[in-house]
């Protein structure tokens, strides 16, 4: 069955857990992954909650490492609250979940700086690899998710694209990227060092002119780079 954005659950390699806040409208959903998260010894549930609204006094409170956030929620939505969080912190990876294929909440989320895309559906099967692969500098996606964002971006008229300059390797690197490869992935699959994924993905970010794998993902999907 499966799709290739859902990955083996290796254990986080810099640290001895990750903190994870929850937000979910759906209390058998939100129970179901409280249990998922608890029974992970590297993963710690610090709140399940079935509203965003207070995201930003939660965070300050709780100082998560990931935020599992549902897109469509009553008071305040997905999209609006990823919006509030990446005004007071720029870095906490949030992973965005869904039931259905929204192109529009989907694409939405990636310009308001979610890190991760994922359907309910196949969530006892990704939200622990996709959690240790953000912590890890990946973009873990639902494949099917990953299409429909592909299909929602117009196809850029050939004299407006901007020439990033990136060579064959950093391409075929920003592709894995996009992908939702972790670094330690990226170089198994490209047969490379930890230190040389590094190297190369700084390049890629000096071109692209970003700071984070999240800005790297969603302007390689918009401006259709790979």
């Amino acid at each position: 069955m499966n799709n290739p954005f859902c990955y083996p659950p290796t254990a986080l390699p810099d640290m001895e857990t990750a903190d994870i806040l929850i937000y979910d409208d759906n209390e058998a959903l939100r129970i179901s992954m409280e249990a998922l998260i608890t029974d992970q010894d590297d993963l710690n549930l610090l709140a399940a909650k079935s509203s965003a609204k207070n995201v930003v006094e939660d965070i300050h409170k709780f100082q998560p490492d990931v935020i599992l956030m549902d897109i469509d929620m009553p008071e305040i939505n997905g999209v609006e609250a990823v919006k509030l969080i990446r005004k007071v912190n720029e870095h906490i990876p949030v992973i965005m979940l869904t039931v259905f294929d929204d192109n529009e909440n989907i694409f939405n989320a990636i310009c308001a700086g979610a890190s991760g895309y994922i359907l309910k559906r196949y969530a006892s099967e990704e939200i622990p690899s996709a959690i240790r692969n953000v912590m890890s500098g990946g973009a873990p996606m639902t494949g099917s998710v990953a299409r429909k964002v592909l299909q929602m971006v117009p196809v850029a008229k050939s004299e407006e694209q901007e020439n990033y300059d990136l060579s064959k390797r950093e391409t075929e690197l920003l592709q894995l990227l996009v992908n939702g490869f972790s670094y330690k992935m990226i170089g198994f699959e490209m047969n490379i060092s930890i230190d040389t994924v590094r190297s190369h993905i700084k390049k890629i970010y000096d071109k692209l002119h970003v700071h984070s794998a999240t800005e790297a993902v969603s302007l390689a999907i918009k401006k259709r780079i790979v």
